[in-house]
C-alpha cells in the first residue's frame, strides 16, 4: 500500500503544471514558461488550456500577445488575424526572400508541425543516447542560458564573415543536433551521416582556446565540449580523414629520429616552399584579394578549389633552421638524458632546471628551443633535456584522439620518474616550458611528485626573474601578441614582455589563426580569424609608425605554433615576427647567437650524457 502510494504521489508530481514566471516579469513584460513531460497528453491538455487562459488574461487586461524574440509557436495562434498580416507585410517587404526565420509568422508556423522528442526514453530506447559520450556533451551544454557573453571572445564569431558560430549559436546548433540523433534512434531510420557531418562542422568552429569559460555565468567551456564533440567522432568512426591532419599527427606521434628528419625535410622544409610558391601565384593572380578583404561566409566546408585559395592566401615561414635543436646539438639518443651547463658558471653548483622543449620549439621552430637554451646557458642554469623526442600530449587530445594523448602523457610521466631516480643527485626545483599548449597539458603531470617541491615556469617569467632584460633597443618598436593558451601563469604577459625588452609594448589583440593544425585542417574558417586578426596588426603597427618614423616594427610573441601564424602577416602588415626570447638571443649575444651558443656549448664540459 505505502509503495502504491508512492507511486501515485510520483505521478501526481510528475504530471502538475505550474506556471513559471522569469526574467524581467513586473515591469509589464511578463514571461511564461510552462514545463511539461511531452509523453503525459493529459498534461499537454492541461497546459493547452493553461496558455489559452493567459493569453485571454493578457488581453482583457488591456495587453498584448508579443514576444521580445518574435512571436512563437505558441502564441501564433492566439494573434488575431490584423496582427499576422501587419507582422507579415513587414517581414515580406523587408525579406522577400524570407531570409530570417523562415516559415515565422507564416501558415504552418504554430505548434501544428512541431515535434519534442521525449527525453524520458533518453536512457532506455536511444541508442545512441546510451553512449556516455554524448550524455556527458548535451549535460555540459544543459545549462545554456543563452545570455551571448560568450560571443565577443570568441575567435570564430567573426560578424562580418559569419554569425553563426559564436559559443551560443554551437550550443544551440549541439542540442538540436543531439535531439536529431534522438529521433532518429527512437524512430528506427538509423541517424544520417549529414548529421554528423554537421557535428564534425560545429566542433571544427573551434580554436580550442577556452576564452569562452570567463565569461559564462554558468561555466560551459565549449573548448571541452569541442574536444568531446571530436573524440565521439574518432571513436564512432565517423570523423572524416583530413590527410594535413594525419600527417601532422603522425610527425607529432613519432619519436623515431630517423623518421623525424625525413618528416620534417618533406612537410617542413618541401611543403612549405610549395605552398610559399602557390601563394605568389594566387597572389600575382589576384584570386586571394577578395579573400583577405572580406571573407566569405561559410555553412560547411566549402568547394575544393575555394579551400586551396583559402589554404595559400598567406605564405608559411621561410626561415626556418635545417635541422631540429636537438640534431643541432647531437643529443637525439632516447637512452640519454642530456644536461647542458656553463663550466664558467657555477659548475656543479649551478642552479638545476628541467626543460621540456615541446614539439613546437624543437622540432618545428629549433630557433626557440635553442634561444631557451642560450638564456638558460648564459644566466647560468644547469639545463636537463628529456631523453629523445617528445610531445606533451595536448594535440592529440585537442582533436579528438583522447586515447593517444593520454598514453603519451602517461609514458612521460613514467619516464620523467625515471629522469628523477637517475639523476637523484641534482636538486630540479623548476621545470622550464616555452609553449603555452605544453605549460597547459604539462599541469596535469604532477611535476612535484616527480621532482619534490619543483615548479613549473615559463621560460620568460624564469628569465625575467633572473633579472634578464635590454637597455631598450634604437629603431625598433615593439608589439606583443599573447597566445590564447599564454604559458605565463604568473604576472600579466604583457608587463613580462616590457620587463625583459626595457621598453614600451603595445599589445595585438585577437587569435593569430593558427591553433595548431587548425589553419591548415580549417583554412576557410582560419581566413576568417586572421581577417580580424590582420586588421588588429595593422591598426597598431601604423600607430606605432606614426609615433616613430623609420622605426622597424616586431611582433613578439610567446608560442612557437603563433610565431608561425604571425610570420604570415609580415608582408601585408609590414611587420617582422618574431619569439621573446629569440629576440633577446640577438640582442644580447649578438645577431649570429646561434652559431655562438653552439660553438660554447659543444667545447669541453658544456654537454654531460648521462645513460638513462
Amino acid at each position: 500500500i505505502l509503495a502504491a502510494c508512492d507511486r501515485i504521489h510520483k505521478k501526481v508530481l510528475k504530471s502538475r503544471v505550474f506556471i513559471a514566471l522569469h526574467m524581467h516579469a513586473g515591469d509589464g513584460n511578463v514571461h511564461t514558461n510552462i514545463p511539461v513531460n511531452s509523453d503525459n497528453y493529459a498534461m499537454l491538455a492541461t497546459a493547452n488550456a493553461a496558455v489559452a487562459r493567459i493569453m485571454k488574461l493578457a488581453v482583457d487586461l488591456g495587453g498584448v500577445i508579443s514576444g521580445e524574440h518574435g512571436i512563437g509557436i505558441t502564441k501564433l495562434e492566439y494573434l488575431p488575424d490584423e496582427a499576422v498580416s501587419a507582422f507579415a507585410a513587414y517581414k515580406n517587404e523587408n525579406d522577400p526572400e524570407h531570409r530570417f526565420n523562415k516559415g515565422k509568422l507564416a501558415r504552418g508556423g504554430d505548434l501544428s508541425n512541431a515535434y519534442t522528442p521525449s527525453f524520458s526514453l533518453l536512457e532506455t530506447e536511444s541508442l545512441i543516447m546510451e553512449q556516455s559520450e554524448i550524455g556527458a556533451i548535451a549535460d555540459s551544454i544543459k545549462d545554456c542560458l543563452r545570455c551571448g557573453k560568450c560571443k565577443p571572445v570568441c575567435n570564430t564569431h567573426v560578424p562580418r564573415a559569419n554569425l553563426l558560430y559564436s559559443p551560443r549559436n554551437k550550443i544551440l546548433a549541439t542540442s538540436l543536433l543531439i535531439e536529431a540523433f534522438l529521433y532518429e534512434e527512437q524512430t528506427r531510420r538509423g541517424v544520417s551521416l549529414k548529421h554528423f557531418d554537421e557535428f564534425s562542422d560545429v566542433a571544427e568552429h573551434c580554436t580550442v582556446c577556452h576564452k569562452c569559460l570567463n565569461p559564462c555565468p554558468v561555466d560551459i567551456d565549449f573548448g571541452d565540449v569541442s574536444t568531446a564533440m571530436r573524440h565521439l567522432l574518432k571513436s564512432t568512426g565517423k570523423k572524416k580523414p583530413s590527410l594535413t591532419s594525419m600527417a601532422a599527427q603522425a610527425f607529432l606521434n613519432t619519436t623515431d629520429d630517423r623518421v623525424i628528419r625525413l618528416m620534417r625535410k618533406v612537410m617542413i622544409q618541401w611543403a612549405y616552399a610549395g605552398q610559399r610558391l602557390g601563394y605568389q601565384v594566387i597572389h600575382r593572380l589576384g584570386l586571394d584579394r577578395s579573400q583577405k578583404q572580406m571573407p566569405p561566409t561559410t555553412l560547411g566546408k566549402p568547394k575544393v578549389t575555394e579551400q586551396v585559395i583559402h589554404f595559400l592566401n598567406r605564405p608559411m615561414p621561410a626561415n626556418i633552421p635545417s635541422k631540429t635543436a636537438r640534431a643541432l646539438l647531437g643529443v637525439e639518443d632516447p637512452k640519454i638524458v642530456p644536461i647542458l651547463r656553463n663550466p664558467d658558471r657555477g659548475g656543479d653548483d649551478a642552479e638545476t632546471v628541467f626543460y621540456f622543449p615541446g614539439c613546437g620549439s624543437e622540432r618545428l621552430f629549433s630557433q626557440v628551443g635553442l634561444a631557451t637554451l642560450a638564456m638558460l646557458y648564459e644566466v647560468g642554469a644547469q639545463t636537463v633535456l628529456p631523453p629523445g623526442y617528445l610531445c606533451c600530449g595536448y594535440p592529440q587530445i585537442s582533436v579528438g584522439d583522447r586515447e593517444k594523448g593520454e598514453a603519451i602523457t602517461t609514458a612521460n610521466r613514467v619516464l620523467f620518474h625515471r629522469v628523477a631516480n637517475t639523476l637523484n643527485y641534482l636538486d630540479i626545483k623548476t621545470v622550464i616550458v616555452s609553449c603555452g599548449t605544453c605549460m597547459d597539458q604539462m599541469l596535469k603531470y604532477q611535476f612535484d611528485k616527480i621532482f619534490p617541491g619543483c615548479r613549473l615556469l615559463d621560460i620568460h617569467e624564469y628569465l625575467a626573474e633572473k633579472g634578464v632584460r635590454l637597455d631598450g633597443a634604437q629603431g625598433v618598436r615593439y608589439m606583443y601578441h599573447d597566445p590564447c593558451l599564454t604559458p605565463m601563469k604568473l604576472v600579466n604577459p604583457l608587463n613580462t614582455a616590457k620587463t625583459l625588452l626595457g621598453a614600451e609594448v603595445k599589445l595585438s589583440e585577437r587569435c593569430c589563426g593558427e591553433a595548431g593544425t587548425f589553419a591548415t585542417t580549417r583554412p576557410d574558417i582560419a581566413t576568417q580569424v586572421k581577417f580580424r586578426k590582420s586588421e588588429e596588426i595593422r591598426r597598431v603597427a601604423d600607430g606605432l609608425r606614426a609615433e616613430d618614423h623609420g622605426a622597424t616594427v616586431k611582433l613578439l610573441t610567446s608560442c612557437p605554433s603563433c610565431l608561425q601564424g604571425l610570420s604570415r602577416y609580415e608582408k601585408e602588415a609590414g611587420i617582422e615576427a618574431d619569439y621573446i626570447v629569440i629576440e633577446l638571443a640577438k640582442r644580447l649575444l649578438g645577431e649570429r647567437w646561434m652559431e655562438y651558443y653552439l660553438g660554447k656549448i659543444q667545447q669541453e664540459g658544456g654537454i654531460e650524457k648521462v645513460l638513462l
